[in-house]
Order: C-alpha cells, then structure tokens, then sequence
C-alpha cells in the first residue's frame, strides 16, 4: 500500500496513526531525504532534458523558478521551519503515480505561491493524456483548532495519508499564501477512509492567505477543510468526481466568491458540509459554522442530484446563492442526538439567505427530526445573483 512505501522512502516519520484521530506520540522527527536532482536523459513521463525532479522531506526552503521545468515523482514534503517559493508564471508537472505523489506543507512549514492573472502558478499531470485522479494534489497542515480534539489540549490529529499532524490553539496559524493558484487532475482514493483531495486543508489558520484558487478535473474532493479558521475566496471548482467543497471538524472560517461546476454522470455534492469528524467524535463540543457568500453551483441535472448537503449538526450562514440544475438545492440531515443539524436552524445558526433556484426541483429537503418550516431556513427566495465568476475567473482558470 501507498502508506508503507511512503514511510520507507523517507525513512524517519514514526506515528501511530492513519487517520483523523486524536494523537499523543512522541515528536516527530524528520531527516533531510530529499532529493533534487536534473534530469538530462529525456523522454515520457520521468521529466525531459533539464527537468527538475522534486521528492523527499526537505529540512531548508525549496524555491521554484518559471524558467525551470519541474517534475514531482513522489510525495514531497516541507518540513517545520522550512518554505516552498513559488515564482508567478511556474509550472509544476507530477508523475501520474495517484496518490503516491503530492506535496505537502506540514505544521511550522509554510508555502508561499502568490501569483496573478496574467502569471499563475500551475500544478498539473505530467501525463500525455492527463486525467483525474493522475496525482494527490496539495496538503496543507496548520495548528489551527480542530474539534477532533478537546478545547486548549495539546493533541493533534493526523491525515489520512501520509500521518502527518495537525491541529492545535491557535486561530491565526500562517501556512502562507496561494493565490492565483490552479491545480489539475488531483485528488485519489485507496479506499473510503484514505484518500487525498485537490486540496486538503487542515487545522490551517486566517492569516493563511487562499485567494484565486481553482481545482480542475479532481479525482476526489475538491478543496476538504479539516477544521481551522482559513478564509478563502475566489474558489473554483471544475468536474470535481466527488464533493466539490467538504469541509469537517469545526471549520469556522469565511468562505466568499465560489464557483463551482459540475460534470454528468462524474460528480457528488456541490457542498457536503459536516459539523464534525463522524468516523471519530466531537471532542470539542462544537461544530462547523463558516460563512458562505456569493456561490454559483452549476449542476448537470443528472437524477436525484443535491447542490448542498448540511449534516453531523453543521452550522453556517449561506447568503447570495444562486443554484441551477439540481434535483435538491439544500438537503439537511440529522437527529436529536449528536448531529443537531435541524437545532441549529432553530437557534438561526444555519440559514440560507437570498438564494435564486432555476431548474431545482426540490428547494429544501428536512431530513433532520427536528420540526420547521422552510421559511425557518430560507429567507430571500429568488434574490441570490452568485458570484461574478466571468469577471474575477478571467484569464487564468481553465474551462471559463
């Protein structure tokens, strides 16, 4: 499996855990087994002349220039202290090995790809004919608060892949900046617990910076925030193969500007939105509760489709929304017991403000046990104009 070959490639990362769940284990303990080296042979997928092959744990920054061809042929992973530079204009090109590569920013590391329209910065397959699922995509890993674990203690959990921790006390964790950033063709699955999305974002802080980011063509989610505080806006997301947004674990930040769209046959949820972790528990006794504004979902009309999925007791407030093509625009599921989902409706916590539906067949679906009128939910019904995605989306995103 994927996780045994990583933990022999770098030789040094000892944990007791491969999945999200609190951890007390000793420290970690990294080595510098990177490796950086040209490549002058040519030829397929292991890079041509002058290429740039990225892999390992890496203990000292890494910069990346436009003028230099770049190839990932393995998980690469920046160590605490350490930050991944990314000029404006490059082009990172990954072996199309699945999840058996992707990068990583762990707790204490930072990326900084800050870019522009004209210049952004690219993660894409290395394939000839790429496609979804062709690499893991990015991960970020801060010390932001996770409800996974209990409030103020000093536990972490760890990713699905990889083991690498995250989560902690502090609401303004930096991992740095993306901006301007697409990332194609990421995203797998080893099986229904293990899997990396486009983006994985966990426990990651608000003085993080996610501003113009889209995820094209991703074998699995397409940005999934694992609690924290990040704020990002301007997201797109085109045929995303499962939920286009996913976020769990207490996630509180704002999220402003998205687009998403989705493709036939080839898709999940436009937003799948749980309060906590359900494969582990609620130790911090709260749940997810961002701010979504101004979102443009385009679905496929593909049978017994659903814009928005609200579950495990999430909260949030969804303002300027505008949703065409779905069987269901809001489905809310829960119960009377651990997943209050329809008890925050009832105490204002999860509303959905200014939402225009067009070719919806169902507006809102109450699945929660918990007794409401839609007008609870629902305020503003046929006021929502999206975002302005052909504005802010132009020249640098592809499939607009």
């Amino acid at each position: 499996m994927m996780k045994t070959k990583f933990i022999l490639f770098i030789g040094a990362i000892a944990f007791a855990f491969a999945s999200c769940e609190s951890d007390d284990t000793a420290d970690i303990i990294i080595e510098d087994n990177s490796v950086t080296t040209i490549n002058n042979n040519g030829g397929g997928d292991d890079g041509g002349d002058d290429v740039v092959i990225l892999s390992g744990v890496y203990t000292s920054d890494l910069n990346l220039t436009a003028d230099q061809d770049y190839l990932v042929n393995g998980p690469v992973i920046m160590s605490s202290g350490t930050t991944l530079n990314i000029a404006p204009g490059t082009t990172v090109r990954v072996a199309p090995v699945g999840v058996n590569a992707y990068i990583a920013i762990t707790q204490g590391a930072k990326i900084i790809a800050d870019a522009n329209a004209n210049n952004p910065i690219v993660f894409t397959s290395n394939a000839s004919n790429p496609g979804s699922g062709d690499w893991g995509g990015l991960v970020l890993c801060g010390f932001a608060p996770i409800n996974s674990t209990a409030v103020g203690s000093t536990d972490t959990s760890t990713t699905e892949i990889g083991s690498l921790s995250y989560g902690g006390n502090d609401p303004a964790d930096d991992s740095g900046i993306l901006r301007y950033v697409r990332v194609e063709y990421a995203g797998g699955a080893i099986n229904g617990n293990t899997e990396l999305n486009g983006v994985s974002i966990h426990g990651v802080g608000n003085t993080t910076v996610m501003d113009y980011v889209q995820l094209y063509f991703g074998s699995d989610d397409g940005f999934e925030f694992f609690g924290g505080t990040v704020n990002a806006s301007h997201l797109s997301v085109v045929g995303s193969e499962d939920d286009s947004i996913d976020w769990t674990e207490g996630y509180t930040g704002n999220l402003t500007d998205i687009y998403i769209e989705q493709i036939a046959g080839a898709h999940d949820k436009a937003f799948e939105c749980d309060g906590y972790n359900t494969d582990f528990s609620n130790e911090g006794g709260y749940f997810s509760a961002p701010n979504v504004t101004n979102v443009t979902i385009v679905g496929s009309g593909d049978t017994d489709d659903e814009a928005i999925r609200l579950r495990a007791g999430t909260q949030g407030i969804f303002t300027n929304v505008l949703i065409s093509d779905f069987d269901e625009g809001f489905d809310l599921d829960g119960d009377m017991g651990d997943n209050p989902t329809g008890q925050g409706v009832l105490d204002d916590l999860l509303q959905a403000i200014d939402v225009t539906f067009n070719n919806v067949n169902t507006k809102v679906k109450n699945d929660t046990t918990f007794t409401f009128d839609e007008a609870d939910f629902l305020s503003g019904d046929g006021n929502g104009t999206g975002t302005d995605y052909a504005t802010w989306g132009a020249g640098w995103t592809r499939g607009l």
